[in-house]
């Protein structure tokens, strides 16, 4: 799926200088940011247009899990509000659900595990060009926005975590496409236990649709809305915004 990922972009763009190392690796051609963010309905129009958004990702069996899943992103959020948290083991964490929502909803841990939870074994596409295989458990997230009564003005959904980039909160943004798909869930279980820290404790998006940077971990808030232009630089995440990463990392 990577080798995909970086052939199309290289279509595009006539190669030069589009693999990406890691997550701060900045895509230099001012033509292939042109090409990658003309616009918000143009680039959805094309993504459903070239594929089954609605399609399942693969899932494995237990004997193909990695013995080993690396960490992506933030390792540990590090802020003195998350160490609090990690101290009394989250009973003072909320997820907030909020936005274009008709019951704004503010859910402890305990809460998020009254809903019922998915199970799923999937693999992990990292845009640092790794790859593992893990299982997550979790509600899904269309039941928790469902739950919030979202609002049909609602276009989007952006997620807000605990973790921060130059001293402002990570953020990520999905369609409702995604949002509501099967697979896509609030994970605070992976493979058998509780999330640890550095896997994004206490819970974390799995949208096993789309590459690693697209799953958000340590969510603090969940909020619907009909526009990304509000959101950071409007690209609707923070690699996104800053490193010009594809707003839609589908694999």
């Amino acid at each position: 799926m990577i080798p995909e990922l970086i052939r199309r972009r290289t279509i595009l763009t006539g190669g030069a200088g589009l693999l990406l190392a890691g997550c701060d690796k900045v895509i230099q051609q001012p033509t292939a940011r042109k090409i990658l963010f003309a616009g918000e309905d143009m680039q959805k129009g094309l993504q459903r247009a070239l594929m089954d958004r609605g399609a399942p990702a693969p899932e494995y069996r237990r004997d193909q899990m990695s013995p080993v899943f690396r960490t992506n992103g933030t390792r540990d959020p590090g802020t003195p509000e998350y160490r609090a948290m990690v101290e009394n083991r989250f009973q003072d964490w909320r997820l907030k659900v909020g936005g274009l929502v008709g019951t704004p909803l503010s859910l402890s841990l305990r809460q998020i595990g009254e809903f019922p939870a998915r199970r799923q074994i999937t693999r992990h596409d990292c845009v640092e060009g790794w790859s593992a295989i893990g299982e997550w458990t979790g509600p899904m997230l269309g039941n928790v926005l469902k739950a919030a009564n979202i609002s049909d003005r609602a276009r989007y959904v952006v997620f807000t975590c605990a973790d921060l980039y130059g001293g402002q909160p990570y953020y990520e943004s999905l369609d409702l496409i995604d949002a509501f798909h099967p697979q896509t869930i609030l994970a605070w279980g992976m493979n058998g236990r509780m999330l640890d820290v550095g896997h994004g404790a206490p819970l974390r998006l799995r949208v096993e649709r789309q590459l690693g940077y697209k799953h958000a971990k340590y969510l603090m808030r969940i909020d619907a809305v009909d526009s990304l232009s509000n959101i950071g630089l409007g690209k609707g995440g923070y690699w996104e915004d800053h490193v010009d990463y594809d707003w839609y990392a589908g694999i």
